[in-house]
């Protein structure tokens, strides 16, 4: 019996270092999609999560237990920060609002209304845009660039949506169907606008984010901004897309990611700052050209000015990625030096050394901002 346990235990020392080795040696090569390297860190994920997921039951039965046992405990539906996913599996007692009620078009629209039911359907078929345009046109309180506001109260957050973009013209259309009945619903106040990078140099994510948040202001003294990728289809409508004290970011849960955060710093995908969050921060970097990085950049921004980041209890921050590659678009290599300076660099690379001339186009449903960016004058050598 104790020769069958020590081989137990060599059998599991040898295959957690496997894996340990295994991983180092994949993370050494860049990662194109269908590469054996990329398909090897795939299957190493998914080794990962189940752990993951197992370490999280444990966590919420101890949670549960604690709760049982500490009568001075209530669940409030709360937001935990910092990506605790503490609240996966408790029952939300957060009260939405009855069918019947009635509220004043003179006071706040409430953040939990009735119309917000929860679990969407998310279709990424394609569908054309005049398919949509001739859908909204039904909806005649939505103004040029996609404006719309509530009739019947006052919208709690003005926002702007921004979205990078460059060659995903299938995408659109569905994440406008998808997204402005979610809006609508939460009865926010919304405007879209889409920032285009043409030309031919790395696609510079970050910076689009900048000039659209720069040409943006120029239309409205908007209080709330959501940078969301183009491809990122919520799929609950009670993740409320309002801002807060604390920056958000809403896509915690991703399909592609097996609904798993994948490290505690993420970022991307979707996030919103308050305008006044946002310029004290110095925007997004612009030095990060080609993909890969600048979220991790604008976390470090927004833990070095003070803020933490909440995200959405439960399931409420789970989204659908529209299956695409990334189209002749690069990894950024150099984002691991800039990572290493982000608090040096912060205030002198943003929103305050932004360069670009726009061309402006507004369509029914969105403003097209398009801009052929530019590099830096510094090398990143110089950082």
């Amino acid at each position: 019996f104790s020769s069958l346990l020590k081989f137990d235990l060599v059998s599991r020392y040898q295959a957690i270092l496997f894996i340990f080795l295994f991983s180092v040696h994949t993370k050494m090569y860049p990662c194109s999609y269908q590469a054996p390297p990329c398909l090897a860190n795939t299957y190493l994920f998914m080794v990962q999560a189940r752990g993951i997921m197992l370490r999280e039951n444990v966590k919420t039965i101890g949670h549960m237990i604690r709760l049982y046992t500490n009568k001075n405990t209530t669940l409030n539906g709360t937001d935990y920060p910092e990506g605790s996913n503490s609240s996966d599996y408790l029952i939300q007692t957060t009260t939405y609002l009855p069918e019947n009620f009635t509220y004043s078009p003179y006071l706040p629209c409430p953040e939990k209304l009735p119309y917000m039911r929860g679990f969407l359907n998310v279709n990424v078929s394609e569908v054309s845009f005049d398919e949509i345009h001739h859908l909204f046109a039904k909806d005649v309180d939505i103004e040029p660039g996609g404006h719309w506001r509530p009739k019947d109260c006052k919208p709690r957050w003005k926002v702007a949506v921004l979205i990078p973009f460059r060659n995903r013209h299938e995408h659109l259309p569905i994440f406008f169907l998808h997204l402005i009945p979610v809006l609508q619903k939460q009865r926010l106040e919304f405007a879209f606008y889409v920032i285009e990078q043409t030309g031919t140099q790395p696609f510079n994510r970050a910076m689009l984010f900048n000039v659209g948040f720069k040409e943006a202001m120029k239309d409205s003294a908007w209080d709330c901004v959501i940078f969301h990728d183009v491809d990122h289809l919520p799929e609950n409508d009670r993740n409320y897309y309002g801002c807060g004290e604390m920056p958000r970011h809403f896509a915690a849960k991703l399909d592609k990611y097996m609904y798993i955060l994948p490290y505690k710093e993420f970022f991307g995908g979707v996030s919103g700052l308050t305008a006044e969050q946002f310029r004290k921060i110095n925007g997004f970097p612009n030095a990060f050209w080609g993909w890969g990085g600048e979220d991790d950049d604008l976390w470090n921004r927004v833990h070095y000015a003070g803020y933490n980041v909440t995200r959405p209890e439960g399931d409420l921050g789970k989204y659908t990625s529209i299956p695409h590659h990334h189209r002749g678009e690069v990894q950024f290599l150099g984002r691991y030096k800039l990572l290493r300076y982000s608090k040096e660099r912060q205030y002198i690379d943003g929103l305050n050394n932004l360069i670009y001339t726009p061309k402006i186009l507004v369509d029914r449903l969105y403003t097209n901002i398009s801009v052929n960016l530019m590099p830096e004058l510094a090398p990143i050598e110089d950082y």
